[in-house]
């Protein structure tokens, strides 16, 4: 951890234009004050640092600058991995954190939880889980990698963005892909320079599997035949590479060629394997996936003769390890195709070799779950536990609706009786898996101080080590 520095005891041996950096926001900012107490954003500055910045935007409450000089500098702070992270001219914008201690990029996500939970929630975990943690490099899985010909310099760019730029890093490396991918880069560039459609290639999107490289070529113009050829030659040359073809929406992607190997990734502890599509959701970090449900599933605690609903279930990346433990098991999912494929999944697992034991009667419902009412969670009945897996937004109409049947048996709510409200019961344990801590703490204020729970333990997952995303779990408890 960082040891900090009393400001207050150098104040007077320091120039007055240096600036104290207090602590770290969730964009990886340093935050200090001026002497007029005005907040200074200051990209690239560390915790507990002594620096000079250049201020690049002000506003009446807070400036914005980036870091020019360290004076003092934070005994966490490393050296960058990647030749392409920082702050100089044309530098990547995929990482924001390579210079800071990976276990310190940790701490500081477990804080931003806790004040979110705090600010945002007014609520404290009753306890702090140890953070989930894996590979700090080579885990990125999933990734959108933007193409750009660049006519003046007659060469083909294959990456993410440039820091604060719409203009494409010029990456040679990239060490959070996994290495057989990081290999690829230039391969990738000399491909794409040498196609007839080199121009009208914008984007290839990755998605690995155990066994399969998927990359998704997404192309303005119908590819010549020639240049299909040449995709073809670079699959071969490169082990597990399977090309996918996009010509206009996500619809629209195809596999290039049929056979081979099947895109999927698996989850041992529970004999389940999961096909996916390369456009389908699935966590950039397998490692950590693995982690993640094993934990989330141990604190929901399923038993054999309970029901669980898995909600924002996908593609039944916790519904059918859940389906392996509890007597029934409900995925509700938005998407209508990601609930197709969730139950070819378990059909598929359900006929698995690998299966200890049966899986459990399972059922899959696309509805939209931002649109939730208290009519909604009746007719879905009774369950015992609940998962929920949203997205960025959070699952704000669940917990309001949660609240809402809450708060009729208690007789206080001002809104009409719901039909049914008083003879359905809550789950008695809910575990929320997040990637945005203040939607979190927002559907956890609900749940806490007007549904009938208790916060009894919440942590981190670091699903995407050097970047400042925020990924948790918390458990919520109903008060007999």
């Amino acid at each position: 951890m960082i040891e900090p520095t009393d400001p207050t005891a150098v104040k007077s041996a320091v120039p007055a234009d240096w600036l104290y950096v207090e602590s770290l926001d969730l964009e990886a900012q340093g935050v200090a004050h001026k002497a007029d107490g005005k907040v200074v954003f200051i990209e690239g500055a560390l915790p507990f640092e002594y620096v000079s910045a250049n201020i690049n935007r002000t506003k009446n409450s807070w400036e914005r600058g980036t870091l020019t000089a360290i004076h003092r500098e934070s005994s966490q702070r490393v050296e960058p991995h990647c030749p392409h992270f920082g702050l100089h001219q044309g530098s990547c914008g995929g990482c924001k954190m390579q210079h800071l201690h990976v276990s310190t990029q940790v701490a500081v996500k477990q804080r931003a939880l806790e004040d979110n939970l705090w600010h945002l929630g007014k609520l404290r975990p009753e306890t702090i889980f140890r953070p989930i943690e894996g590979p700090a490099w080579g885990y990125r899985y999933r990734a959108r990698l933007s193409v750009r010909y660049v006519r003046k310099k007659g060469t083909v760019l294959v990456g993410f963005h440039e820091r604060k730029s719409r203009y494409v890093a010029d990456m040679q490396v990239c060490p959070v892909l996994p290495p057989h991918v990081d290999a690829l880069l230039m391969p990738l560039r000399a491909l794409i320079a040498s196609l007839e459609a080199v121009e009208t290639c914008p984007q290839i999107e990755l998605a690995c599997g155990d066994s399969v490289t998927a990359l998704v070529l997404r192309h303005l113009e119908p590819l010549s035949a020639a240049d299909l050829v040449r995709l073809r030659g670079f699959a071969k040359q490169h082990a597990g590479v399977q090309w996918w073809l996009q010509s206009k929406g996500p619809e629209t992607v195809c596999l290039l060629d049929e056979g081979g190997d099947v895109l999927s990734y698996a989850l041992p502890e529970f004999g389940i394997t999961m096909p996916f599509k390369p456009t389908d959701f699935t966590q950039v970090n397998p490692q950590i996936n693995r982690v993640l449900v094993s934990r989330a599933l141990r604190l929901l605690d399923a038993q054999a003769d309970e029901r669980v609903i898995d909600w924002f279930c996908g593609l039944g990346n916790f519904t059918l390890p859940l389906a392996t433990q509890a007597r029934e098991v409900l995925g509700i999912e938005g998407s209508d195709t990601l609930v197709a494929r969730s139950r070819e999944n378990y059909l598929k697992n359900k006929a698995s070799a690998n299966i200890s034991k049966p899986l459990a009667a399972t059922e899959f419902a696309a509805r939209n779950l931002f649109d939730m009412t208290p009519e909604h969670l009746i007719a879905d009945g009774i369950a015992d536990k609940w998962l929920v897996d949203p997205p960025r937004e959070g699952a704000f109409a669940l917990a309001r609706s949660l609240a809402s049947l809450h708060q009729q048996k208690l007789g206080l709510s001002e809104e009409p009786a719901t039909p049914g409200a008083n003879a359905w019961c809550p789950p008695k344990r809910i575990v929320y898996v997040s990637c945005n801590p203040s939607t979190l703490a927002r559907d956890a204020d609900l749940l806490v101080h007007q549904a009938g729970y208790r916060c009894s333990g919440a942590g981190v997952v670091n699903m995407f080590p050097h970047t400042a995303h925020v990924e948790s779990i918390a458990v919520f408890d109903l008060i007999a």
